[in-house]
C-alpha cells in the first residue's frame, strides 16, 4: 500500500476521533412538529404518562390509547399565549424534580402514589421566588394538562363513535319506551 494514502487515511481518521466529543448524539431531539414549543421525546413520554393516569385504561381505552397527549400539544401550540406556552414547557421541565422530591422517579410510582403527586401539584401556589415560580408552573402544566387531556379525550372519534355515539339527528320519538329497555344514551348535536 502507498505510504501517502495511508497516511492521508489516518489523519482523516484521526481529525474525525477529534470532533466526535463535540457532536451531540443523544436521542432526545426537540420535536418539529411543534413551531411554538421546545418539547423532546421524553417530555412527549412523560405527558402520555400523566394523561394516562387522569384517564386510564380499563374497559374502554384510556387517554394513552387514543393519542391524546399529541392533541394536548397541538393545543398548548395553537391555542396558548407566549407566556402560557413558556409556563407549560417550564412546568413540563420541572415536574421530573417534583416527582423525584416525592420519593422517586415517576415511572416507578405506584398508581395511587402517581394519582397523589398530580393531585398535590394541582394545588401548588407560586410567589414572587425561584421555587415559587417552578411550583406555579407545575400547577399551570398539570391543570392544562388535565384540562386538555379530558377535552381531548371526550371529543375523540373512539368515543363520539363507539363509546357514546353522536347522533347529528334525533331518532323518532317514541313515547312508550321504558327507561330500563333503553340501550346505549344518545348525545345529539
Amino acid at each position: 500500500m502507498n505510504r501517502r494514502i495511508a497516511l492521508r487515511h489516518l489523519a482523516l481518521i484521526s481529525g474525525g476521533l477529534a470532533f466526535i466529543p463535540s457532536c451531540d448524539f443523544s436521542s432526545d431531539d426537540i420535536l418539529t412538529a411543534y413551531e411554538n414549543l421546545k418539547i423532546t421525546q421524553s417530555q412527549k413520554q412523560l405527558l402520555g404518562d400523566i394523561s394516562n393516569v387522569i384517564i386510564p385504561a380499563g374497559e374502554i381505552k384510556g387517554a394513552l390509547d387514543i393519542e391524546v397527549p399529541d392533541f394536548i400539544l397541538v393545543m398548548v401550540d395553537d391555542c396558548l399565549d407566549t407566556d402560557q406556552q413558556q409556563l407549560f414547557t417550564n412546568g413540563l421541565a420541572a415536574f421530573p424534580d417534583f416527582a423525584k422530591s416525592a420519593g422517586s422517579n415517576f415511572q416507578k410510582l405506584s398508581t395511587k402514589e402517581k394519582d397523589a403527586l398530580i393531585l398535590a401539584g394541582q394545588k401548588l401556589e407560586g410567589d414572587d421566588t425561584s421555587a415559587g415560580e417552578q411550583n406555579k408552573a407545575i400547577s399551570f402544566f398539570l391543570n392544562t394538562t388535565k384540562r386538555f387531556t379530558v377535552q381531548g379525550y371526550m371529543a375523540s372519534e373512539y368515543i363520539q363513535s363507539e363509546v357514546i355515539p353522536y347522533s347529528l339527528i334525533p331518532g323518532a320519538y317514541n313515547g312508550s319506551v321504558l327507561i330500563s329497555d333503553i340501550q346505549k344514551p344518545r348525545i345529539n348535536g
